[in-house]
């Protein structure tokens, strides 16, 4: 054992030396993924419902309108410059594609903006709104597979190009061929750009509710599509005009190419970059193709059928005003009458032109007749619900044989109804907002009247939010009985116009009345107040102690039994010394307890102060009667005692005593003469008086419930 004691001892030493550091191989670094931000994603997406979209669908909604009159405006490019000649108008050819590239930069804009507009999800539409989507790529991959086509075909400035890129570079186009390929592409690009305005329309009718906010503004706007149908449906006539006109030409010279004629017509003859050649100017003078192509003449076999008026007018030929006019005046009228004037020929292209017309016309005027009449009567529907609703109640009346006086009474109400609300249930309007809106609404309409109410003035902010949230509005025609003494008060009423009359008998009293006016200001119906601060109210409202007439028209602010009850349970601030204080000061029913009480104390003291003045008057003449029958009695007993004898002083006093009582006898009759001389002196200058019927005290609410005064 002791040889392996060294070992143990040197091994225990080991494991307390500190253990050397532990040196860990550093991890490698962990790479950071910074998401780069694509050069094509767009770094904000916009709200499809939000006030950025909604302005930017109603602007380029208008665009579109724009684009829509300009494009036929290309079909007047080419007109009639000479004779047997067409040439294109290079005016109109500058300003159409310069107001042209305009309108394409809103398309673009609109083009690039459907990239960064969220879209909700169709699944998430289960329940609300939905779920939308903001990942870029998401927005881009469904665009792409919808509408990006249309809007793309819709974009392109492919009539600008035409003109002034390809045409020129083609050296034997002429004028009649590069207007037919501008036509047809024209029409082409016409399509969608009109089937763009129908989603662009939902969309605006989806976010809003409305496409226009005013009903005349609807029905301008239907008239304007109309009056676009009309300006495109005018220039396309225009375009075939010339395009009629045209084809006899080209049918005359191949007639005359088919003879002896010296000089052959070629088609490129009929452009006026020729007019200059000697080969058209002896062609011109040997031709009888203008003859025979004139519309005006009445000797041409060739039939221009619904196009001889622009060319026996001489339309094609003059100036743009002068042709746009025209054109859209005939666009507008046969598009009205569904084309039922219109006399063609057999030729299929102004067959199927004019079965267009009908068709086209019959559904535009239709839906401008539908829209305008909705729009239209939308502005009138109060007024016409109004009308039945008054016609209803005439009727009503007369059955049920009401007196003239009554059913005057009800329609000057009706009709003040109206004058006041226009036919508008504010009531359910209110009840169908939120509690938040609801609160301001009230507030703005309601605070700054009660304000004008001095017992209202009294009241915090908190508190009268709480009264403006439960008042409704009443209106009250001229001598209308809004309570009655006795009946059951089942709402306060606070008047913001007109005036009313407040009165009371004091419970049927005789030979009692009391009448005030109430202006705008004043309330009544306290007795609710006293009934609603009351600790354990009954179930029965109070009954009123005073009679309500309106004197004029009245429009006030009601607070209800049930509400004011409510208000006064949940704010003990309405349990105020101040408020009691003001309304003592303001509440008419006190105002005239008051006035009662302080005229029958009043009546007590000058009572009181009369009979005092009267004892006093009556002491006064006692004293001066005594004071004259002192002296002579001592004068006249003198002898009796003087003669000595018993009996005599008997005598003696026995005298004294009839003589004491004789004199108050007399005092009292004077008291009483001259007490009634001053009261008929009284009377003789002052009306007599009839004694006032005590007036019973109103109930006092109590204010008890709280100590507070700083309101």
């Amino acid at each position: 054992m002791s040889a392996f004691g060294p070992a143990v001892s040197r091994l225990l030493l080991a494991f307390r030396r500190p253990p050397l550091p532990f040196h860990r191989p550093p991890l490698p670094p962990v790479p950071v993924r910074f998401h780069r931000h694509k050069p094509w994603q767009p770094r904000r997406i916009l709200d499809p419902g939000g006030d950025v979209v909604l302005r930017w669908n109603r602007v380029f909604l208008i665009s579109c309108l724009i684009a829509l009159f300009i494009d036929p405006l290309y079909f007047y490019l080419l007109y009639i410059g000479g004779p047997i000649c067409v040439q294109i108008d290079p005016f109109i050819r500058g300003s159409v594609t310069i107001f042209r590239t305009i309108a394409d930069l809103f398309y673009l804009a609109h083009l690039i903006l459907k990239f960064r507009i969220a879209f909700i999800a169709p699944s998430s539409r289960v329940f609300g709104r939905g779920e939308l989507v903001t990942d870029p790529d998401q927005i881009a991959m469904r665009y792409l597979k919808g509408d990006f086509i249309i809007d793309l075909a819709a974009t392109l400035p492919i009539p600008q190009i035409l003109i002034w890129f390809v045409i020129p570079a083609v050296s034997s186009s002429t004028a009649n061929h590069t207007n037919h390929t501008l036509s047809l592409i024209v029409l082409l690009q016409y399509i969608p750009r009109l089937f763009l305005i129908f989603p662009l329309n939902a969309r605006i009718v989806k976010a809003t509710g409305v496409l226009a906010k005013t009903a005349w503004t609807g029905a301008a706007y239907n008239l304007l599509l109309y009056m676009l149908a009309s300006h495109g449906l005018g220039a396309l006539w225009y375009l075939l005009s010339i395009e009629r006109q045209y084809t006899c030409w080209i049918t005359e010279c191949g007639k005359e190419n088919g003879t002896n004629n010296a000089v052959t017509c070629i088609p490129s003859f009929l452009d006026c970059s020729t007019v200059d050649l000697p080969e058209r100017k002896a062609w011109l003078n040997t031709t009888l193709v203008r003859a025979n192509c004139d519309a005006t003449s009445g000797k041409t076999e060739f039939n221009f059928g619904i196009f001889a008026g622009a060319l026996t007018n001489d339309v094609v030929a003059g100036t743009f005003l002068d042709k746009y006019l025209y054109c859209l005046w005939w666009g507008l009228k046969n598009l009205s009458s569904y084309g039922q004037d219109l006399a063609t020929s057999t030729y299929v292209g102004e067959t199927s032109f004019a079965i267009l017309i009908c068709i086209v016309g019959l559904v535009l005027f239709s839906h401008l007749i539908g829209n305008m009449q909705t729009y239209l009567q939308s502005i009138t529907v109060r007024l016409e619900e109004w009308r039945v609703k008054r016609r209803d109640i005439e009727e009503w009346m007369r059955h049920r044989q009401l007196p003239p006086d009554l059913q005057e009474r009800v329609q000057r109400f009706v009709q003040y109804k109206w004058l006041a609300t226009r036919g508008v249930d504010e009531e359910s309007i209110l009840r169908s907002l939120p509690l938040d809106i609801r609160r301001e609404i009230q507030r703005h309409l309601c605070l700054a009247l009660v304000r004008r109410v001095p017992f209202f003035a009294q009241m915090d902010d908190q508190l009268l939010d709480a009264i403006c949230e439960r008042l409704v509005s009443s209106l009250s025609t001229k001598d209308t009985y809004i309570v009655r003494e006795g009946d059951p008060v089942n709402e306060m009423l606070f008047i913001i116009r007109g005036n009313l009359e407040s009165s009371t008998t004091n419970g049927g009293r005789s030979g009692f009345f009391n009448s005030i006016n109430l202006r705008p200001g004043d309330f009544c119906g306290e007795e609710l107040l006293t009934w609603a601060l009351m600790p354990s109210p009954s179930v029965n409202l109070p009954s009123s102690t005073r009679t309500v007439r309106s004197l004029t028209e009245v429009e006030a602010f009601a607070l209800r039994a049930e509400d004011l009850k409510f208000v006064a349970n949940q704010f003990k601030r309405l349990h105020s010394k101040k408020l009691q204080h003001a309304f003592r000061f303001y509440s008419h029913q006190w105002r005239t307890w008051g006035a009662c009480f302080i005229q029958a104390a009043w009546r007590r003291y000058k009572k009181r102060k009369l009979a005092k003045e009267l004892a006093t008057q009556e002491s006064l003449y006692y004293m001066q009667v005594m004071d004259d029958e002192g002296p002579a009695s001592e004068h006249e007993g003198a002898p009796l005692i003087a003669d000595g004898g018993g009996g005599s002083l008997v005598e003696t006093d026995n005298g004294n005593m009839n003589q004491h009582l004789g004199a108050t006898i007399l005092a009292t009759k004077f008291a009483k003469n001259t007490k009634r001389g001053a009261n008929e002196k009284i009377h003789q200058h002052r009306p007599v008086e009839v004694e006032m019927p005590k007036l019973m005290k109103p109930a006092e609410p109590d204010f008890s419930l709280s100590n507070e005064d700083d309101i």
